[in-house]
């Protein structure tokens, strides 16, 4: 029987094996969900370390290695990868039921908020103490962004061949206009061979967790077999019940308002997005912001800004700002609907057809990624994607900063090359000193990002109040 002693692990105390683990139900396994989805703040890195610290050292329901072998798939597909981890870990541990249970709890304190602010920022967005509230999120969010690109490059730019396809990426992207998703599948391809070939190039990073590796025993070691094993008839059912409840609703939408709707372009566009976003939340948000904003004009770039500056602020993963794209673009075009239950509805749809694909990756995907583990081919694939991405967030990061420190920008054309210029007489001085500021209150005086939103808040309401932005 495993003996447990009670330690401090940040502010508060937790009971840690330290024998064999005792085995696990759903039922008790439900309560360590919830706990983490509801500390699951600061992005994918945060989510992640938290998982880290509650799954496989003071739990030990899964080995060191085993952690890393789920991260490291999760980062491959599309979506968001620590919403899928939580996912892949329930399954591990109870099958679909369990990775069901893992999943949706880590969305539901997310969803939840994002529609209440989205709520809030339709009714009083205009207000002055909503108004300057925003205005000094999108300077905190810049430089949230700006860490990313760093903490991500550091351990995803191992040499200078991943800097020189991180520098690829950024270039293809903002200059030339190439498809995300193009990027993502070249970058794929290159490290997939050159892992295959055995280049020593396309090792991947580590992730973090705890610094050093955590030694068991484990309830779920190394060596244990997962409870759906690969085959063929679990793959047609998990294709056919998870493909029905992704698809089914964007298919009753398409044929209910017809396909130039609202409802459908949200349910076609973001089915679309599960696809193809490779390279966790930051980067998928660079393609959402300009589809959303340039292409089909649904809000401006700032509200983009809000946001993510919402996303920022509450538990669950960050792509759950999608949510709130969606809800304002059906709050205006509602139809027969009214503004409110249109964007309650939009919102919820957008929400649906992003998460149902991460269930269907994961139950399809999963057995067979359990036999791959150690494989070369998938670890160059993913060192080289994860080093796109560098250069991918690097664009999101660019892009907001024209957007939050320039009022309006146009566009440059030159050839194949294509990228906004700001307007100098739209500068926006206030912006600038707020934006320095945070950027100073993370890197200088290593602030927490939840301090820095709260401090770069109150200073925008402050501005406000003083008629400055």
């Amino acid at each position: 029987m495993a003996e447990a002693v009670s330690v401090r692990s940040g502010p508060e105390l937790v009971e840690v094996s330290i024998g064999s683990p005792l085995p696990v139900t759903l039922a008790q396994a439900v309560p360590v969900w919830a706990r983490i989805a509801a500390l699951s703040f600061g992005g994918p890195a945060g989510q992640i370390a938290v998982m880290h610290r509650v799954l496989v050292e003071e739990r030990r329901w899964i080995s060191e290695n085993r952690f890393l072998h789920a991260l490291n798939f999760c980062t491959l597909l599309p979506g968001p990868e620590a919403q899928q981890l939580a996912t892949y870990v329930g399954w591990l541990m109870h099958g679909t039921r369990g990775g069901l249970v893992a999943g949706g709890l880590f969305v539901l304190p997310g969803v939840l908020a994002i529609m209440a602010l989205s709520w809030v920022y339709a009714l009083y967005g205009n207000v002055g103490l909503v108004a300057g509230l925003f205005f000094g999120l999108k300077a905190a969010v810049l430089a949230i962004v700006l860490q990313a690109v760093i903490r991500i490059g550091k351990r995803a730019l191992k040499g200078p061949v991943m800097v020189g396809l991180a520098g690829a990426a950024f270039v293809a992207i903002f200059f030339l206009d190439v498809p995300f998703p193009l990027i993502v599948l070249a970058a794929g391809v290159i490290g997939y061979l050159g892992g295959r070939a055995g280049l020593p190039q396309f090792k991947a990073g580590g992730h973090g967790g705890s610094g050093k590796a955590v030694e068991g025993p484990f309830l779920l070691d190394d060596h244990e077999l997962p409870r759906e094993r690969a085959a063929a008839e679990h793959t047609l059912r998990m294709l056919l019940v998870w493909g029905a409840i992704w698809l089914v609703p964007v298919a009753a939408v398409l044929l209910t308002v017809g396909p130039d709707d609202v409802f459908a372009q949200v349910a076609v566009f973001f089915s679309k997005m599960a696809m193809v976003t490779f390279g966790g939340a930051y980067a998928v948000l660079s393609y959402v912001a300009q589809q959303a904003v340039e292409h089909y004009g649904w809000l401006k770039p700032g509200e983009m800004l809000d946001g993510l500056g919402m996303a920022e602020t509450t538990p669950g993963p960050l792509i759950i700002v999608t949510q709130f794209v969606g809800f304002l673009a059906a709050y205006r075009s509602p139809g027969s609907l009214s503004p409110l239950l249109a964007g309650t509805l939009g919102g919820l749809l957008t929400t649906w057809v992003t998460f149902a694909p991460c269930f269907l990756w994961i139950f399809v995907g999963a057995p067979y990624v359990e036999r791959l583990r150690g494989n070369r081919a998938l670890t160059g694939a993913l060192s080289a994607i994860t080093a796109a991405v560098v250069g991918v967030i690097l664009n999101l990061a660019v892009w907001f900063a024209l957007h939050v420190i320039f009022a309006e920008t146009r566009p440059f054309t030159a050839g194949p090359v294509r990228f906004d210029v700001p307007v100098p007489s739209s500068l926006n001085p206030w912006a600038l000193a707020l934006a320095a500021a945070a950027v100073l209150a993370v890197f200088r005086i290593k602030i927490g990002m939840i301090q820095t939103l709260n401090g770069c808040a109150a200073a925008g309401n402050i501005l406000h109040f003083l008629g400055l932005t």
